[in-house]
């Protein structure tokens, strides 16, 4: 096998800024490595292919995945993506010439799974932290090595029986892109910025009970700035997200967002001034740099007792639509006693945040490059 690095970039959007930062580490790293990065769609390749003109002359290549989509959209939206299965088993003799792949998602480890006498050693990166993580996937337990944000976040796997040897803190990967659609966006008036951000799936999510009337309200209080940039599947399953944010477009108070890269590249994140949600592992980057939080507890959980609730310690809890305003209001004068406990929570969860991350994700990589060579 020739030295080469595979990179899976066949799924959402959301998933390349937890890999991306990794290529450009490897790049620097071993400038004469070759990387393969697989992409799914024309969306992904005129992404990566934009950022990969800073770097004219490194071995990188962006390939496309058999079953690859052009899509017309426009530029960063989330597309349209291929059936990921058929792909991958189409590319799997592709990869089988890879000494290693890396992906960011649980479905691309079904090839180790399924075809445990692939060659290829796959490394798994996080896209995502936070207590309700699915760590018990059987897919996980596929891959060769597997690099978490913490050494919280790696004790989780450890106490499941993964090998220790194979689950390895770098630190939050994502913390070193640099790439960001822009750091504000154009309001009308200088007000604070809030951020709603509510999760896609319905039982965990605070949209389908209260999340159009938070809007309204929001935007009828008059107090703040609002970007809405909700998870970007919860569209699929709540398609009056769409129908809401073509009626406030044009609105100088408010920033929509369902669908673009400014979604999940973190942009939003580090533009807000106070953040409003449920259980989006998306505060957990906003408490990189610690600033209030309101979290919705539409759904009536217990969940003071419940670790898939850990990040609730960092704000006040609404338990009634009537109690949301009135804590957004006192957000800013209360954030003092939650500020200990959300940059415990930031550290325990994404490690370091420094930015050094990917170098260190790059070095796990070349290590299980040499380990393959060496085996």
């Amino acid at each position: 096998m020739r030295d080469r690095v595979a990179f899976l970039f066949l799924g959402e959007t959301l998933l390349i800024p937890h890999l991306f930062p990794i290529v450009e580490a490897l790049s620097d790293l071993a400038p004469e490595l070759t990387q393969d990065l697989w992409v799914s769609t024309s969306m992904h390749e005129a992404l990566i292919g934009g950022w990969l003109a800073e770097r004219p002359h490194a071995p990188i290549r962006i390939r496309r995945a058999p079953g690859f989509r052009t899509v017309a959209v426009d530029a960063g939206t989330n597309p349209p993506l291929p059936p990921k299965l058929p792909m991958l088993a189409r590319l799997a003799p592709r990869l089988a010439r890879v000494p290693v792949a890396v992906c960011a998602e649980q479905t691309s480890l079904w090839l180790p799974r399924l075809l445990p006498f692939l060659p290829t050693r796959f490394v798994k990166t996080s896209h995502g932290v936070g207590s309700m993580s699915a760590r018990d996937d059987r897919r996980r337990r596929a891959a060769w090595h597997t690099l978490v944000p913490s050494e919280r976040e790696r004790r989780t796997y450890l106490q499941r029986g993964m090998p220790p040897e194979r689950i390895v803190a770098t630190g939050y990967v994502k913390a070193g892109f640099r790439q960001r659609s822009y750091a504000r966006p154009d309001f009308a008036e200088d007000r604070p910025v809030l951020l709603y951000n509510p999760h896609w799936q319905q039982h965990r999510s605070s949209w389908w009970r209260w999340g159009e009337q938070i809007v309204r309200q929001v935007l009828a209080e008059g107090r703040w700035n609002l970007i809405f940039a909700p998870h970007q599947r919860l569209v699929e399953r709540a398609p009056e997200v769409r129908a809401l944010c073509e009626e406030l477009k044009g609105r100088g108070d408010t920033h929509c967002d369902y669908q673009s890269f400014a979604a999940v590249d973190g942009s939003y994140t580090a533009a807000a001034d106070l953040y409003l949600g449920d259980t989006s592992s998306q505060v957990l980057e906003f408490l990189v740099r610690p600033r209030p939080c309101v979290f919705l507890n539409a759904g009536g959980a217990h969940w003071q007792d419940d670790p898939s609730y850990a990040m609730w310690v960092a704000g006040e809890v609404v338990d009634s639509l009537d109690g949301v305003l009135p804590a957004l209001a006192r957000a800013g004068t209360e954030h003092p006693r939650f500020a200990d406990a959300q940059a415990a929570l930031a550290s325990d969860s994404l490690g370091d945040t420094s930015g050094a991350a990917p170098t260190r994700a790059a070095s796990e990589i070349l290590g299980v490059l040499a380990e393959r060579h060496s085996g």
